[in-house]
Order: C-alpha cells, then structure tokens, then sequence
C-alpha cells in the first residue's frame, strides 16, 4: 500500500478554564511569593486533515499565562493549514519560524506545544497505534506516584487519608510537598506519613523551591532518615550550580527541571550535573518534538526520568525512555476527558487505544471560554 498525501484542513483552538475543587497551596503560597491556586487555564489544539483523521493536544498555564498562549497560538494556527500533518519535525519549524520575533521558549513555544502534541496523536491514530508504540516502547506500564493528595493546604491527617487511597487505587508512590517556613513543620509532616505508609512505599518531597542553598543542605541531610526517593526542586529552578553542589553532598536523589521552559535550559542542567532525576514538561518546553530531543541528551548523561503534570501525555513518553522513569499521577485532569488511565500493582499502564488514548470530554466543551478555527469548516 502506498502512502496517500494528506493536508490539515482545519486547527481549531479552545482555552478551557479547569476550577479546581478546593484552592491549593503549596510553599511558594506559605512564603509569599504567589496566590493560592484555585484554576488551570488549558490550550487545547483539535486538527483535522483532508482525508479525515483527527488529533487533540494541549498545554497549560497556572495562575498566569494562559491567555498568552492562546492569543500566540492564534497568530501562527495559520501557517500548519494545507502543510502534510506527518511531517511534524518540519511544522514545528514553520509554526517557530512564523513567531520568532518572540524567541524559542516560554509562551512561544507553550503554544506551540498543543499543536505539536495533536500532530503526533494524529500521526499514532493514523497507524492505529497508541502514541508509546508509535515512538517505540520500552514498556507497557510505567511507576507511577501520587502527587495531589500531598498539598500544604491540606491537613496532615487529609495528606494521610490520601495517601491510603492512592496505594489501595494502585498508585506506586506518595509525594508531599515541603518549603514551610518553619522546617520543623516539614520535618514533622514527612515523619507522619514515612510512619503511616511505612518503608516500604516510595515516598519523595518537593520544595517547590522554596529554599536557599544553606537551608537546602540542612534540609536534605535532615531527611535522609526518611529513605526518600527524591528531594524535588529543593532550590530556585535556575541553580544549576547550588543544584548541583547539593546532589553530590546527599546521598538522596535531587530531582528537577520542571519550571525550565526549553530544551536549552535543561542542557544546563545536564552539562552541570544539576540532578539526578530530571523532570521535564512537555507542554512546558514546547511538546513532543522537543521533548523528544530532551529525552536523547538525557539518557547520554545517565539521569534518571519523572516527567512533570500532564501524565496523558507523558505516560506514553515515559514509556519509551531506555531508564525505568516515573510517572506523576494527578487526579485534577480527569474531567477534561472522557477516559481513565489505569492503575495498577503501582504502575499506570499504557492505554491500547490509538494515540494518546483520550477524548475532550463534553464538561471541558462546556468549560470553554473561547475558541477559534483556522481552514474550512
């Protein structure tokens, strides 16, 4: 059989504002610096080519930035009209090209993000193949771990009650998030569920950057008694030199990356020796294309892998890394899409359905603020 030339007909763009059900808070609330989170404001991108075929992608914002990326998403749609939807390495391009003034990372490329995601689960559903099989699996399930159960807003004995619930639904490990100002709090808070899951279930912090470099050792040596699995970004995003300093003097993992907004701002990671767990966002350094590229330097440098949120997506891009990675599990997403990933054993297991495996749910439609078409209808 011979390959039939196909063209996008139509990108279709939509900002989905998400509520979340109670306002979160992490540490970056309880030492000032932002407002409780009571929203996600999410690109979704829906493409249809000549002969039919359909894909969805999206990025996402919290707390700002989300109409940015939707009115940038809207300047460039544009150009992927009439261009063959396989050929995405060279759409990704066109669509940077057409918004260069702007730079390569950041809000230029989170747009773009969403429509290079819906390029490739097109591409898998066009195969018939789910996204991990497309891009070539090393696995059919990957670890997962829990990570909304664990916010400062919610009392101790909630981030227990959690916690519980997510081993008994098949989620491998538990994440809480630490950086109060008073550190014996945290320290505390991790003893209280180390002794309710017990020693045997992973369990990891994250700081949410909330410390500096003096604190950050103090802290971490403080927690190796915890037998953590990681300590995550314990430091400001961008100090990869206090990053690195810390994860030779701990023997706990150091685990970050995933407020870097491009594939070059991780190489400074990784040429650094930043950390040992690198946690990268699809959505957040421009979709798969670059996401792709970060997996190959990362694997080089011998780290390990958690991708941040979005575990739609990067259940499937975890499951092609060489390493045994983790994936983050988040319950917040689930009303955006008609279907469930599955846990179990401590695993997520990779959908068999075509492309990435989901659908937009009718409560996302109606969550809609906006949306716009570029082709014909």
């Amino acid at each position: 059989m011979t390959y039939q030339p196909d063209a996008i007909r139509t990108v279709q763009l939509s900002t989905v504002t998400l509520p979340l059900a109670t306002p979160i808070s992490d540490a970056k609330v309880f030492t000032g610096r932002q407002r409780p989170m009571t929203e996600v404001v999410f690109l979704f991108a829906e493409i249809t080519t000549e002969q039919g075929f359909e894909g969805l992608g999206f990025s996402y914002s919290k707390r700002a930035g989300g109409p940015a990326q939707y009115a940038h998403a809207k300047e460039v749609a544009q150009t992927a009209v009439g261009e063959d939807p396989n050929d995405i390495a060279k759409l990704y391009s066109k669509l940077l090209w057409a918004g260069a003034s702007v730079g390569r990372s950041g809000v230029a490329t989170q747009a773009l993000a969403a429509i290079d995601i819906a390029l490739y689960d097109l591409k898998a559903k066009r195969a018939g193949l789910p996204l991990a099989k497309l891009l070539g699996a090393h696995r059919d399930s990957v670890r997962t771990y829990n990570t909304s159960g664990g916010f400062l807003n919610a009392s101790i004995e909630e981030v227990k009650e959690r916690a519980s619930r997510s081993i008994a639904e098949g989620i491998g490990g538990i994440k809480i998030k630490v950086g109060l100002p008073d550190g014996k709090q945290d320290l505390a808070r991790v003893a209280a569920v180390r002794e309710h899951i017990g020693p045997d279930v992973p369990l990891m912090v994250d700081a949410n950057q909330q410390w500096d470099r003096t604190t950050a050792l103090r802290m971490g040596r403080r927690l190796e008694q915890f037998d953590l699995d990681w300590i995550e970004e314990p430091l400001d995003a961008y100090d990869a030199e206090g990053h690195a300093a810390l994860a030779a003097a701990l023997d706990t993992p150091v685990a970050t990356g995933e407020m870097l907004a491009s594939v070059a701002e991780h190489e400074r990671l990784i040429a650094t020796r930043a950390c040992d767990i690198i946690q990268p966002d699809a959505p957040r350094v421009g979709g798969i294309t670059q996401f792709l590229r970060l997996l190959t330097l990362a694997d080089q440098a011998g780290l390990d892998l958690a991708p941040h949120f979005a575990m739609e997506i990067h259940l499937h891009l975890a499951a092609t890394y060489p390493r045994e990675p983790w994936v983050e599990h988040f319950d917040w997403l689930d009303p955006l899409f008609d279907e469930r990933l599955e846990t179990r054993d401590g695993r997520m297991l990779v959908p068999d359905r075509p492309g990435l495996g989901v659908t937009f749910s009718e409560q996302a439609r109606a969550w809609t603020t906006d949306s716009a078409v570029f082709g014909p209808r």
